[in-house]
């Protein structure tokens, strides 16, 4: 079985494309295979963030399908980092720089964009739908919406808004010491587990206001825990950077996004009616070309596992460092 590790901004996955199998797996199998795979300590390689399933399309004019299989075996609907790197891996097998890709619930833009420096690939995807109604998260409040407000039972002190891109998230505006603080983790944790708010889980993002058209997102994501950077999550604090800035961020302005993995650029745009979608713009890197057996791979087994590295990985820290 080939893989390629792949990252956007180090949210790390496994990308296997399903299509070179000589027998798709199931969707136990892919629950399997991520759990095992994933695993931090006992995966492959010190495990990932996920798995990125690659697949035909049936929908005309879309290039593949894209799966999202997160570390505990759940399904993600969407992964803006992970859409980075399944984009530059169909643009290679078919030769295109712009195209759409399926995810769950959409048909997704993508397109080649110039490298973030030499040997940094770039890519930019669009995220959406958006939507901020409380069935689409799902979210049990006694509200329609939550933007920009106070929910005591989170938080007597924060306020948070609730957008799903179509995954769902939850974010609040910080200073530095409440970003860097444990209060994140204690909300995530809460609203991650058996609680009577979110029953599906949220992704929730603590987000600190930098100079300028930047901002600072930290997120802790269902399914996998604190990530080094979540596209979504990104995208959807933009949209609220924006929609809260009082004008002072316009849309179609270029957003500056930081995350403990690197950074990334967004744009919000609104349609003539009204919707909104974002441009998420960052790097898509290949880590290492592997290669393992697949029923030493549902076994858990990687000692045979074959690990070759690209020079990108080296390219990437280059580039980071540089901006830091």
């Amino acid at each position: 079985m080939q893989l390629i590790k792949v990252h956007g901004s180090e949210n790390d996955f496994f990308l296997l494309d399903q299509t070179k199998l000589e027998v798709a797996l199931s969707d136990e199998q892919l629950k399997e295979l991520a759990i095992k795979m994933c695993n931090r300590i006992t995966g492959l390689h010190g495990g990932s963030d996920g798995i990125l399933v690659v697949d035909h399309s049936e929908h005309s004019g879309v290039l593949g399908q894209m799966r999202v299989i997160n570390a505990d075996g759940t399904e993600a609907s969407m992964c803006g980092n992970g859409l980075r790197t399944v984009g530059r891996y169909l643009e290679k097998e078919y030769g295109q720089t712009t195209f759409k890709v399926e995810t769950m619930h959409a048909d997704l833009k993508v397109e080649k964009a110039p490298d973030l420096k030499s040997n940094v690939a770039a890519y930019n995807v669009e995220i959406s739908p958006v939507s901020f109604m409380s069935e689409t998260l799902p979210m049990f409040l006694d509200r329609e919406t939550l933007v920009d407000d106070y929910v005591p039972e989170f938080s007597k002190t924060l306020k948070f808004s609730a957008v799903s891109v179509p995954n769902p998230h939850l974010i609040a505006f910080v200073d530095h010491e409440t970003l860097e603080g444990p209060e994140l983790e204690k909300i995530a944790t809460y609203l991650n587990g058996e609680n009577p708010y979110f029953p599906d889980g949220v992704n929730v993002s603590f987000v600190e206001k930098l100079d300028g058209h930047s901002i600072f997102v930290r997120t802790y994501e269902r399914g996998v825990g604190f990530t080094n950077a979540c596209g979504t999550a990104m995208s959807a604090s933009s949209l609220m950077f924006v929609m809260l800035s009082n004008k002072q961020v316009p849309f179609e302005t270029e957003i500056n996004v930081r995350n403990p993995g690197g950074m990334v650029k967004t744009i919000v745009h609104q349609n003539d009616n009204g919707e909104y979608w974002m441009s998420l713009i960052g790097n898509a890197t290949n880590v290492a070309n592997v290669t393992v057996d697949l029923a030493d791979a549902m076994n858990g087994d990687y000692s045979h596992a074959k690990w070759v590295p690209t020079n990108e990985q080296e390219n990437y820290l280059e580039f980071i460092s540089s901006i830091r």
